[in-house]
């Protein structure tokens, strides 16, 4: 059936999908609700998705390197709206996980690549000094968060979520998926990391989405996508999501999954040992 789009676009509440109880096309709070506070300056309100698993791996990173980067990690539940309560839009007025608060400077940071730099720059740390490596850091940095839309809004959302199938974009973003694939493998047949040698934030944030799509953690579309001639990207992925600041970072603010991997909230070290015992 062929769409005619209308002259006016209006809402209709009831389409759009598994997510369409959540998505709006206005900004603001819909309800009054303060967000919550621990001890630790760093306080981070999120969800396990891709884009909340690359700032609790960053903090974990930072505390397994000796840096002191505590903190408390509050889930959102982005199933039950708490992304558009007062509170959180105070911090992050895009209503999208994650988002930062840190109580030592009365700095808010939104947007993950946003995070990530504000802690790179507060602990000097995973982000090259010298300006070339810095350079090569924040261009795979921007790389990631221009492309991931591609691969979760479109390719993801189109071949696991819409409520119906349709050849055209399923189509159009798995080429697009793909390409961004070999864009990765290219530039990982003579490198460890994404920038270089150094592990940086840049893996930290492309991990999520193009590590875990290559390791079947992502769509179901591992065969779809024959993630597996990507030699380069699946061995740079074993790398990276074996370390252990990675194991921890990816169970904080998870409610799903196996019960050992989930840590719905994270306030100290300790709460790892909890789900493990």
């Amino acid at each position: 059936m062929t769409y005619t789009p209308p002259k006016v676009w209006t809402w209709d509440s009831e389409s759009g999908g598994k997510f369409a109880s959540i998505n709006r096309p206005i900004a603001g709070p819909t309800h009054d609700k303060d967000l919550p506070t621990g001890k630790h300056p760093l306080q981070l309100h999120s969800l396990a998705t891709p884009n909340g698993v690359k700032v609790t791996v960053m903090l974990e990173e930072l505390l397994e390197a000796g840096y002191g980067a505590d903190y408390d990690a509050w889930f959102i539940d982005i199933n039950e709206g708490d992304q558009f309560s007062s509170g959180f839009v105070d911090v992050n007025p895009n209503s999208k996980i994650p988002a930062l608060f840190d109580k030592s400077t009365g700095v808010r940071v939104f947007e993950s690549g946003a995070i990530l730099l504000y802690l790179a720059e507060k602990f000097r740390a995973f982000l090259p000094k010298d300006m070339e490596g810095r350079t090569e850091t924040l261009n795979w940095l921007f790389w990631l968060q221009g492309s991931a839309p591609y691969l979760g809004g479109g390719f993801g959302h189109f071949y696991a979520y819409a409520p119906e199938k349709f050849e055209y974009p399923i189509n159009r973003f798995a080429m697009e998926a793909k390409r961004q694939l070999d864009v990765l493998d290219r530039n990982l047949e003579d490198r460890r990391y994404l920038a270089g040698e150094a592990y940086t934030i840049a893996d930290m944030a492309t991990a999520p989405w193009y590590g875990a799509l290559v390791k079947g953690l992502l769509y179901d579309a591992a065969d779809f996508l024959d993630v597996a001639s990507y030699e380069h990207v699946n061995r740079w992925a074993d790398d990276v999501m074996s370390r252990p600041a990675y194991q921890r970072g990816r169970m904080v603010n998870r409610a799903w999954g196996e019960p050992h991997e989930q840590l719905k909230e994270r306030h100290d070290a300790s709460d790892f040992k909890k789900i493990s015992s």
